[in-house]
C-alpha cells in the first residue's frame, strides 16, 4: 500500500460540498487534495435517472467562483451538473483523485491517516463530503413478495413499468417525481407514506429556507441524527404536482402492515397487488469510513457545532445536517475552511467569499 504525502487537508467526496470546502481551502492557503469515489466528476448528480430533466430541478446553486451556465431544461439534470463539476474542477484546478474510495479514517497522533484502496495519506483535518447516495435505506417490513423490488437508487425512469401494477413506498420529492412519472405508463399505481404528506403553498422564499436550517442545525448541536429535507420543508404544490392531485395520482395510503407474495397488505386485511415495490424511502449519511474515531453518540447522531465535529475539531462534516442542500454546501464549504485555516495555522486569515 503507498503512502502518498502528506497535506493539511484531505476532502472525501467532490460533490457541491466537496468542490466548494476545496475553493475555500484554496483561497484560505491550505494544502489539500480530494478523494472522490466515483470514476467522473458530478457527485451523486451522475446518478440521477435519466428521466430528470434539468427542468424539474428545484433548484442547483451555482459552485462558488463560477456560474451554472444555462442550459436546455429538457437536457437530463445528470449530464449538465456532471458537465458543469467537470468545467469547475478544470476552472480552479481542484486536486481531484478518482475513482478513490476511502475505506478508514484512524488516528495517527496529532495526525489522521486516510486509508483507500492502494494508497493512504496522512493529514492534519479531514472535511468530509461523501453526501448520502451510496447508503439508500431499505426498511423491513415482515413477509414476502414475489415480485421485484428497487429503491431509487437504482431507478432509470418509468420505461421499464409500462403496464405493471406498482406501490410507491416514500413520502419525498422523488417518491412524488417517479410517481408522476410511472402513473402515466403503469396500469396502476398506489402511493404509500408513513405520515400523511405535507404540501408547502406558494413560493418557498429565503425566510423559510433559513427556519428549516435553524430546526435541522438544533438537531446536530444536540447530537441527533439529521431529519430529511422534506419532513422540515415540506413538498412542493408545483403546477406537475397539482396537475397530479386532480388526476388522483397523489391519493396517499397509510405505511401496509406486511409483504404478501402478491403486493402488500394491511392490518384491516385489505391487499393492493403489485407487480413491483419502489421504495423512494430515503438515504443515510455515508459516514461508515469515519467509524474509527468514534464520532457517534449512542443515539447515532453526531454533535456538530457548525460544520465542526465537537469531538474532534480536526474533522468537519460539510453536506450534513443543515449543509445538506445545494445552497447550504457552499456557506458550508466556506465554514469549514475559516475554521481549519484557524486551526492548523492560527494567524489571522480572511477566507474571501
Amino acid at each position: 500500500m503507498g503512502v502518498a504525502p502528506g497535506v493539511d487537508v484531505v476532502v472525501i467526496g467532490a460533490g457541491q460540498a466537496g468542490l466548494s470546502a476545496a475553493y475555500f481551502l484554496r483561497r484560505a492557503g491550505l494544502e489539500f487534495v480530494v478523494l472522490d469515489a466515483n470514476p467522473g466528476p458530478g457527485g451523486a448528480w451522475r446518478h440521477r435517472w435519466p428521466s430528470l430533466r434539468l427542468g424539474r430541478v428545484h433548484g442547483i446553486h451555482d459552485l462558488p467562483g463560477l456560474a451554472l451556465p444555462s442550459a436546455d431544461p429538457t437536457r437530463p439534470a445528470s449530464e449538465v451538473v456532471a458537465d458543469y463539476f467537470a468545467d469547475y474542477e478544470r476552472e480552479f484546478d481542484i486536486p481531484v483523485l478518482r475513482p478513490v474510495a476511502v475505506r478508514a479514517v484512524r488516528e495517527a497522533g496529532a495526525d489522521l491517516v486516510v486509508e483507500a484502496d492502494g494508497a493512504v495519506w496522512t493529514t492534519r483535518a479531514v472535511v468530509n463530503a461523501t453526501g448520502t447516495w451510496d447508503k439508500p435505506f431499505w426498511p423491513h417490513y415482515p413477509g414476502r413478495f414475489d415480485g421485484r423490488q428497487l429503491h431509487t437508487a437504482g431507478y432509470r425512469g418509468p420505461e421499464e413499468f409500462e403496464g405493471k401494477r406498482v406501490v410507491v413506498v416514500g413520502g419525498g420529492t422523488s417518491a412524488v417525481q417517479a410517481l408522476i412519472e410511472i402513473a402515466e405508463v403503469a396500469a396502476e399505481t398506489t402511493w404509500v407514506t408513513r405520515r400523511p404528506p405535507v404540501w408547502h403553498e406558494g413560493p418557498f422564499t429565503s425566510e423559510h429556507g433559513r427556519a428549516a436550517v435553524a430546526r435541522v442545525d438544533e438537531a446536530v448541536r444536540a447530537g441527533k441524527v439529521p431529519a430529511s429535507v422534506v419532513s422540515v420543508t415540506g413538498l412542493g404544490l408545483t403546477p406537475e404536482v397539482l396537475a397530479a392531485q386532480r388526476q388522483g395520482t397523489l391519493t396517499r395510503h397509510p405505511m401496509f402492515e406486511r409483504l404478501v407474495p402478491g403486493g402488500v397488505a394491511w392490518a384491516d386485511g385489505r391487499v393492493v397487488e403489485a407487480d413491483t415495490i419502489l421504495w423512494a424511502t430515503g438515504f443515510r449519511h455515508a459516514l461508515d469510513h469515519l467509524a474509527p474515531l468514534a464520532l457517534r453518540t449512542h443515539g447515532g447522531g453526531i454533535v456538530m457545532d457548525g460544520t465542526r465535529v465537537v469531538a474532534d475539531p480536526r474533522v468537519h462534516l460539510v453536506g450534513y445536517g443543515p449543509s445538506a442542500s445545494t445552497i447550504g454546501a457552499t456557506r458550508a464549504g466556506r465554514a469549514a475552511a475559516t475554521e481549519l485555516r484557524t486551526l492548523l495555522h492560527p494567524t489571522p486569515a480572511h477566507v474571501g467569499s
